[in-house]
């Protein structure tokens, strides 16, 4: 069974392409509103549930932060590619940081991973306000990755980069 988001009360919550744009505990300038230190936002439940969630092909979505929480997946997936051949953390930071300076991609655009997930943008604005979150969620995703990629002492963490290979809903990364 497939993890889902535990974000499915929705109100008050702005969104963009029919994306929640969902509080983020994080420092990094971007359109999300702030959460709590002490709480579990998105990016918390995607590492959290990444492991079991990457062996599923299909995704039931139950809410529409389920779709952010499938894009996160998909993303972490391609950074744990990125990471794969890195041997310390100084490396997988500099790969992380590569990854995090590439275009986002936003509905509508042939390089977006999942066609059809979100709604295509009503206005130049929306798909600037969208881009700008999902650069901002994976700035902040690829940060906490990081931390549990990596151990204390720099080297990498074999049940974290074991998944690497895997492929979420059958697609194929590319390699760096």
């Amino acid at each position: 069974m497939v993890y889902h988001s535990s974000f499915v009360d929705e109100e008050g919550i702005a969104r963009a392409c029919g994306c929640p744009l969902l509080p983020l505990k994080s420092h990094i300038k971007g359109p999300a509103p702030v959460s709590d230190q002490d709480r579990t936002d998105i990016v918390d439940e995607a590492i959290t549930f990444f492991r079991a969630n990457v062996f599923f092909r299909n995704f039931d979505i139950k809410s529409s932060a389920d779709k952010l929480l499938i894009y996160l997946t998909f993303y972490i997936n391609v950074a744990l590619k990125r990471l794969e051949g890195c041997r310390t953390l100084a490396e997988g930071t500099k790969a992380i940081i590569n990854l995090g300076l590439e275009t986002v991609p936003v509905p509508g655009e042939s390089s977006f991973p999942f066609p059809g997930l979100f709604v295509l943008p009503q206005s130049q604005k929306e798909a600037e306000l969208l881009r700008n979150y999902l650069k901002q969620i994976r700035e902040e995703t690829s940060g906490r990755l990081l931390s549990v990629a990596y151990r204390p002492n720099g080297t990498p963490n074999k049940w974290w980069l074991a998944f690497a290979k895997r492929k979420f809903m059958n697609i194929i990364v590319p390699s760096s």
